[in-house]
């Protein structure tokens, strides 16, 4: 009977339990049917307002106003057999368009648009104008809309446009080679140099890295403005775009640049304790010989591949940036905004020079390092440059342009970071107190820094 009865109670328990886990999962489920309703209402309040925006009755309040034509002339090129000028065109207005005459230096020629002379928002066409330019010499060419609105654009020097033909093509090259990948080369020669200094000269050259570095961020930076104000329409908004980009570039370099380096300190660690003495006992024997953490343990592993790490991520920074650096080239030599003489040449060199001592000075101090790691990383620095001549030479567009230098921008002002934080790390004397910490921020430093920028303001003087 005793037995019976705590059945009974037992099961009245678990039909309790049942009933009020029933009544709990009914309470859940409205919760979250609420919180669904409450997020989507927003989006219904706001679909509401955009169907009445488009209704008659707004419309005729927004189109009571004259709405004035746009039109962006993105870029000019000039052609020869038969001599040509070619104008790339975009409605950038609210209204569609019409293109109604095209002129040269304030005189109508005859035009063919392509693919269609109306345009409605956003759309592009080509104008083709018959027309026998001599090189060198300052032309205007103006587009007319159907409402007698004129916009215009001139080329302080015309040029003949480059096509990707075999010759063209080892121009670019050799122009990438040249601006590019040697003077980072001739920068990796500083490394035994930099190898043999103490610790504050060391720490001078890490500065003036960053100093070299900051410049060209900023360098990056001012150029994609000037595009921005120069090529791009302002319904695209530039100088936005570029707070955008760099921004994003910043901040997933940094997550990759942390990861990075994670993967490498564990990898290390491991190989290490693979390697190690003690690694035959069991976990509990091994703590018994404290030898066997300090050997491995991770801040000496950061003080190894930290540097590494840093170089990696100059070396990607400076490639993203020389290759921003070579659409401009490139789109400079399609415009006929730049005369590629020797002694720009050799200005872009010495400038350049620059970044190979910023790949190697935070690998001075490395145990060991390979100099098939050293060329690989000269290699990312340079090579782009003669990819973003061809880029920019063949396919010109100030959008991608501004893009790309506002990711190298990013780019190196998150390689600032890192060596930043290396240089201003916390290192610990060499006397028995450890709880004591000094910091290595000293007049090098500071010295380096400050040398590092106006390196690049002399250097960048005969670009």
């Amino acid at each position: 009977m005793r037995s019976k009865g705590l059945r009974e109670k037992v099961g009245r328990v678990e039909e309790n339990n049942d009933g009020y886990n029933k009544e709990r999962g009914v309470i859940k489920r409205s919760h979250r049917k609420r919180t669904i309703v409450a997020a989507f209402i927003p989006l219904m309040v706001l679909a509401i307002m955009i169907f009445l925006l488009f209704s008659p009755t707004f419309q005729s309040f927004i189109n009571s106003g004259i709405s004035l034509p746009e039109v962006a002339i993105e870029k000019i090129e000039f052609r020869e057999n038969p001599g040509q000028i070619i104008a790339f065109i975009r409605n950038v207005g609210p209204t569609e368009i019409t293109i109604a005459q095209a002129d040269v230096n304030d005189r109508i020629h005859a035009a063919a648009i392509e693919p269609s002379k109306t345009l409605s928002r956003l759309s592009d066409a080509k104008v083709i104008i018959p027309f026998f330019w001599n090189p060198a010499e300052p032309y205007e060419v103006g587009i007319t809309t159907d409402d007698g609105t004129r916009f215009s654009k001139t080329i302080e020097a015309a040029a003949l446009a480059p096509n990707p033909d075999s010759q063209q093509i080892i121009f670019f090259a050799v122009i990438g080679i040249y601006v590019g990948i040697i003077p980072v080369m001739i920068g990796l020669l500083w490394y035994p140099f930099i190898r043999s200094m103490s610790r504050n000269k060391y720490n001078f050259f890490l500065s003036l890295t960053a100093g070299l570095l900051v410049f060209l961020g900023i360098d990056a930076l001012i150029e994609s403005n000037e595009i921005a104000t120069d090529n791009v329409s302002p319904i695209f908004n530039g100088q936005m775009l570029i707070v955008i980009v760099t921004t994003i570039s910043f901040i997933a370099l940094l997550y990759a640049s942390e990861k990075l380096t994670q993967r490498a300190i564990k990898k290390s660690m491991s190989s290490a304790e693979m390697t190690s003495p003690y690694s035959s006992y069991s976990n509990s024997t091994a703590t018994n010989y404290p030898q066997t953490r300090s050997q491995v343990n991770q801040r000496q592993m950061q003080e190894l591949v930290k540097p590494l790490a840093i170089s990696l991520m100059i070396a990607i920074g400076i490639g993203l940036h020389n290759f921003g650096e070579g659409l401009a080239i490139g789109a400079a030599v399609l415009l006929g905004e730049i005369a590629l003489s020797t002694f720009l040449i050799v200005g872009f060199t010495l400038h350049n020079t620059t970044e190979g001592l910023a790949i190697v000075a935070p690998l001075a101090k490395s145990r060991k390092l390979m100099l098939r790691r050293l060329v690989l990383m000269g290699v990312i620095a340079g090579a782009p440059t003669i990819a973003g001549a061809w880029i920019g030479g063949f396919l010109y567009s100030p959008i991608a342009t501004i893009i790309f230098l506002s990711i190298g921008a990013g780019a190196i002002f998150q390689v600032v970071y890192s060596i930043g934080s290396w240089v201003l790390r916390s290192v610990d004397n060499n006397n028995n107190d450890k709880n004591k910490k000094i910091v290595t921020v000293n007049i090098f430093t500071i010295a380096g820094f400050a040398i590092g920028m106006i390196i690049m303001y002399v250097t960048g003087l005969l670009v």
